[in-house]
């Protein structure tokens, strides 16, 4: 053989030889691929169970607060503005019978001393005639004349005294200052606006409330109502901010308007708050034209079910979970609901489970496991084998 052949072996067996290590060595150093679990099981979801319970409703509302009693001061006689009181004045407090504002008396005065003179003449007359008329001087005619002289001159003394009264201008209640419409010198006549106040001794709030709340509400009827203008309803709790901080006011509603808004088909009941700017209490003040949210308490309702607001679907579907663990989407009679709850009725409902855990698109028959199954076998689960990422 010659060399030239010896060398064409040598190569062909050297490939051949590396060809065969590397084939070994791949064999011996290759493993098996880790295995991983697949996950065959259903969808968990919470499950809660049915049972009924006692309910005291709260009834929510929103309005504002109004004075109860409001007065549009106007002046009765006329005459230029002689003094204003320092409390009259945009937010000033005034007592019972403090005077606010004076017009000029002097006419007025005047006419006190010219009726009581002109009375006193009248009366000496009347005496005249009565006594000349028992001696038979007098004829009936004349001492009739003489008693409506009387009369008219009391009369004129009454209205004198009266517009004398009306250049003090004053109210008979405690209250505070809405505006002030007229100044010191300025002229005014009769039913010249002179300003605005209202009365501290309560204000008010107008709730409105729709028919689904008067289920659940008991107004105070017409026939209710006392002298004072209300009568004892359900207590109410007025929210609102002030200074940054929640506060809360205790009220109590004392009647019903008693008519639907024909626009809005709403009832108004009003509640009242007492001394709203805390003048003879200590406490948060309430100021007119704030506006509160209101928290009336309602009827109490036994055997209701309550379920959490976010296991409800649409307006009045649960989804239940029967014995198999299936879904079964069903309607119920849901008589109330809020931010948090849903409440509803029937007796056949109670012990039923039914999910709270959110489904996205939930199918009747639909099969789910809920969270107070047994641990389940570990022989339902099904291995595959799928390379690592280190391959």
């Amino acid at each position: 053989m010659n060399r030239k052949n010896q060398r064409l072996l040598l190569g062909t067996a050297i490939l051949v030889g590396a060809a065969t290590i590397a084939g070994l060595l791949t064999a011996t150093l290759r493993q098996e691929p880790p295995k991983r679990e697949i996950d065959d099981r259903a969808l968990l979801v919470d499950v809660l169970t049915l049972s009924s319970t006692s309910v005291q409703f709260t009834v929510r509302s929103q309005g504002t607060v109004l004075p109860r009693t409001r007065t549009v001061l106007s002046a009765e006689v006329s005459g230029a503005v002689v003094g204003i009181s320092p409390k009259f004045i945009a937010g000033g407090v005034f007592q019972p019978g403090e005077v606010l504002m004076r017009i000029d008396p002097t006419d007025y005065s005047v006419a006190v001393k010219k009726a009581e003179a002109l009375l006193r003449q009248r009366r000496i007359e009347f005496d005249g005639a009565e006594k000349l008329r028992s001696q038979g001087y007098r004829a009936e005619s004349e001492f009739a004349s003489a008693a409506a002289a009387l009369a008219s001159a009391e009369a004129d003394v009454v209205r004198a005294q009266r517009n004398l009264e009306r250049t003090h201008i004053q109210l008979p209640y405690e209250g505070m200052v809405f505006s002030k419409d007229a100044d010191l010198g300025q002229f005014v006549n009769p039913g010249t606006r002179l300003g605005v106040t209202f009365a501290t001794n309560y204000a008010e709030v107008r709730l409105p409330l729709t028919d689904q709340d008067l289920a659940f509400i008991e107004l105070p009827e017409a026939a209710e109502i006392t002298e004072t203008g209300g009568s004892n309803g359900p207590a109410v709790i007025l929210t609102a901010v002030q200074k940054g901080q929640p506060e809360e006011w205790q009220a109590r509603i004392v009647r019903s308007e008693g008519v639907v808004d024909e626009k809005s088909r709403v009832t108004y009941a009003v509640a009242q708050i007492d001394d709203p700017y805390r003048l003879h209490a200590p406490g948060t003040p309430l100021p007119v034209g704030t506006f509160v949210g209101a928290q009336l308490s309602g009827s109490s309702v036994d055997a209701v079910i309550r379920v959490p607001r976010s296991a409800l679907r649409g307006s009045s579907q649960l989804l239940f979970v029967d014995d198999e663990n299936k879904i079964r989407i069903r309607t119920v009679n849901v008589v109330r609901a809020d931010a948090r709850y849903a409440y509803v009725t029937g007796d056949d409902l109670l012990g039923e489970r039914i999910a709270v855990t959110g489904i996205d698109s939930p199918l009747n028959g639909m099969l789910v496991r809920t969270t107070d199954d047994p641990p389940a076998d570990s022989s339902r689960s099904g291995q595959v084998a799928v390379k690592s990422e280190e391959e």
